[in-house]
């Protein structure tokens, strides 16, 4: 795939994190905490964080039950296991589309519809990791008068539950009263450009066919359950890597941890999050009173031990598909 701008910064970024990151630790005293870690909870921690993409491939057949009844497993599994696969590897997010093309080359289904019915999975994402952030806030086993670049958890815990209340009322809106919404981005589309007027209102359009998932409580139900699996299944991985390291936190801490990370990571980055996660779990421990050198230790072991496994399979999936990056590029150009 072409080598962009976005990804020269994505890389540049990660770099710096990553100095940043470890110019503050021993790496020998990292490597002493590792090489005495426990190997067996490093591997169930390792086997959590992979079983975790079935889950996201089972909760993605029900989100495009609307659209495509009775989509097979095995198609959404093995597009899932690529697409991460390629976010690994591959700079700039290119993932996501790799896993949105791949069900297109095993399935009837179009990749409009594909790629809308994926940031119909984003957006639960979203609206559970913030909902689970808040929760570990709650606990009162969270350190109290903690701060994150100067802001109290009090004040983060209220700007991320008025975050979900307007995503779930944007959402909501755009899923019951998609034609009014798509008149009006017309009318205001118009005045700017018809080219902004055409493509905007396709992506309107079939992203409100992807959400069509709210407009039945049963399924948007079923979407909410399965997401709620997938990221405390996630946590679990997090809060058994602790233990592997000697940290004694609360499973709170994993559900904090693993927010922080997932907003953090949608920033530029090299293939794979390296650097970004890092300096993530540096600033996310510390508010647990963890130093450098420990969280370092987790966030190395952890990152390498989740990494492998998942990427192994998606090559694995490619290969046999026969997929090739550059048909990822053109079907890039053709979305853009």
């Amino acid at each position: 795939m072409k080598f962009s701008w976005k990804s020269a910064i994505g890389i540049a970024l990660s770099v710096v994190l990553l100095w940043w990151t470890l110019r503050d630790v021993s790496m020998g005293v990292v490597w002493s905490e590792l090489s005495h870690s426990s190997l067996p909870l490093f591997l169930a921690s390792a086997f959590c964080a992979t079983i975790i993409f079935p889950l996201r491939a089972r909760r993605w057949q029900t989100i495009l039950q609307p659209v495509a009844p009775d989509t097979p497993m095995r198609p959404l599994w093995r597009s899932t296991a690529i697409g991460m696969m390629v976010n690994n590897l591959v700079p700039a997010r290119a993932g996501e589309l790799a896993r949105a093309y791949a069900l297109t080359r095993q399935t009837t289904i179009s990749l409009p519809t594909s790629i809308a019915s994926l940031a119909v999975d984003r957006l639960f994402d979203m609206l559970v990791l913030l909902l689970l952030g808040a929760c570990a806030f709650l606990d009162p086993a969270f350190p109290s008068g903690a701060t994150i670049a100067g802001q109290s958890m009090v004040n983060i815990a209220q700007g991320s539950l008025a975050l979900v209340v307007l995503l779930i009322l944007a959402l909501y809106s755009l899923a019951f009263f998609p034609t009014q919404l798509v008149r009006a981005y017309e009318l205001f589309a118009r005045r700017i450009s018809p080219t902004l007027e055409t493509k905007g209102k396709a992506v309107l359009i079939n992203f409100s066919e992807g959400l069509s998932v709210l407009r039945s409580p049963q399924r948007f139900l079923a979407v909410l359950a399965w997401t709620l699996l997938h990221w405390l299944v996630n946590a679990l991985a997090f809060w058994l890597g602790f233990k592997a390291v000697g940290m004694n936190l609360p499973f709170s801490a994993a559900l904090f941890l693993q927010t922080l990370i997932a907003i953090g990571v949608a920033l530029p980055s090299a293939p794979g999050f390296f650097g970004v996660f890092e300096k993530l779990a540096n600033v996310g421990l510390a508010v647990y009173r963890v130093g450098p050198d420990q969280a370092t230790s987790w966030a190395i072991g952890y990152h390498i031990m989740s990494f492998i496994p998942i990427t192994v399979i998606g090559v694995f999936y490619f290969a046999r598909l026969g997929l090739h990056l550059k048909e990822i590029e053109v079907a890039r150009e053709s979305t853009a």
